[in-house]
């Protein structure tokens, strides 16, 4: 896509303006930033209905007094409370993974880095309803699909939280800037920035999230997978053919902490591996996605990735749902428009190798990939 173009989206910004003065700096509102948002999303039934599934990840919270209660899905309808009381909100989130139009809304942001997003999450609300004054620790766009809800925010410094409620509740909220969304409009914010929702009437407001790893959280899990192949491919022993004698049992021998350091050296100067485990990580699912049986491929046909297919790629490689491929010339660049358009036309299946027509016919039977409406 042409990022110097303005969008209606961005307000009439470029995403080339939008990412340099707004992303992870400042918040912005945007009137009509989607028409017809509520042709994207479920109705309201069909999202009572998602919540009482076992594979949608879901969340009832319900206002009393100064406080909340929470309970987590799956919620049949009777275990929601009536339509005509106010203060409750029903959370969904992963929507994009269950619904074609909540999928076909994340088109509109692919200005951003696929490896960056989240997912989309819907919030309904009765009169009154919120989940409290909060901070989000990604980026998130807010968009309103149905009905009105009030937004205070303010960038404030004392983020910490209420410890008598089960939700993460700032304890002391400072707004500075207030405004009520109707149907379509879209209030961008970064990270940190403490802003709090509250329906006006019953309404629906759709977020879409791009999460921010923790650089622990992304270590952790780098040298995990790291590790695991590492001691599948070495299986070097530890040799102290010129060990002495020692006076002192309990010493560990300063050879030995010399083979672990050089262990540990040699792993992370692969950067091969590194790549492929940050790849695995970023397109590993949520615990709660599976896939329904496969079909078989045919080759003469276009190809689509299923919505709940994470696919990426660098330089050397392809990422699939947590799995990596080593893939080059045309073959990589096949998988490259793949990846970004989550499409291959029949003139494009055409053209893949063997090797790589055998790897879209497996990801077909495992119903990761499937032939194109």
């Amino acid at each position: 896509m042409d990022t110097s173009l303005p969008l209606p989206l961005l307000g009439g910004l470029s995403a080339d303006t939008f990412m340099r003065r707004h992303w992870q700096k400042k918040p912005l509102l945007v009137r009509g930033a989607i028409a017809s948002p509520g042709d994207l999303l479920p109705a309201r039934a069909d999202l009572l209905a998602m919540a009482a599934r076992d594979d949608v990840e879901s969340r009832l919270i319900v206002g009393e007094g100064d406080g909340w209660k929470m309970r987590h899905g799956p919620l049949p309808r009777r275990a929601l409370p009536s339509l005509n009381q106010p203060r409750w909100t029903l959370l969904v989130q992963g929507l994009d993974l269950h619904h074609d139009g909540a999928h076909g809304l994340l088109k509109a942001f692919g200005f951003l880095p696929a490896a960056r997003l989240d997912d989309v999450m819907v919030s309904f609300a009765t009169d009154g309803g919120g989940v409290g004054p909060h901070f989000d620790s990604y980026d998130v766009f807010l968009l309103q699909t149905h009905g009105r809800r009030r937004w205070r925010i303010g960038k404030q410094k004392d983020l910490s939280l209420r410890d008598d409620v089960p939700l993460k509740v700032l304890a002391r909220f400072e707004p500075e800037q207030e405004f009520v969304l109707e149907p379509g409009d879209m209030l961008y914010l970064p990270p940190r920035y403490a802003h709090d929702g509250i329906a006006e009437g019953e309404c629906m407001t759709c977020s879409i999230g791009f999460r921010a790893p923790r650089r622990g959280e992304l270590a952790q899990d780098i040298l995990q997978r790291m590790a695991e192949h590492a001691a599948d491919d070495n299986d070097a022993l530890y040799a102290d053919p010129r060990q002495p004698a020692v006076a002192y049992t309990g010493a560990i021998p300063a050879e030995m902490e010399h083979f672990a350091r050089a262990a540990v050296s040699e792993l992370l100067q692969d950067g091969d591996a590194v790549a492929c485990a940050l790849g695995e990580y970023l397109t590993e699912l949520k615990p709660q996605v599976w896939f329904d049986e496969g079909t078989a491929f045919d080759p003469d046909s276009a190809v689509q990735l299923d919505r709940r297919t994470r696919m990426l790629y660098d330089a050397r490689h392809v990422f699939i749902n947590g799995e990596s491929f080593l893939a080059g010339g045309r073959d990589a660049r096949l998988m490259h428009k793949l990846a970004d358009q989550r499409r291959l036309d029949a003139a494009d299946v055409a053209k893949a190798s063997a090797g790589a027509r055998e790897l879209l016919a497996d990801w077909c039977e495992d119903g990761w990939l499937h032939q194109a409406s």
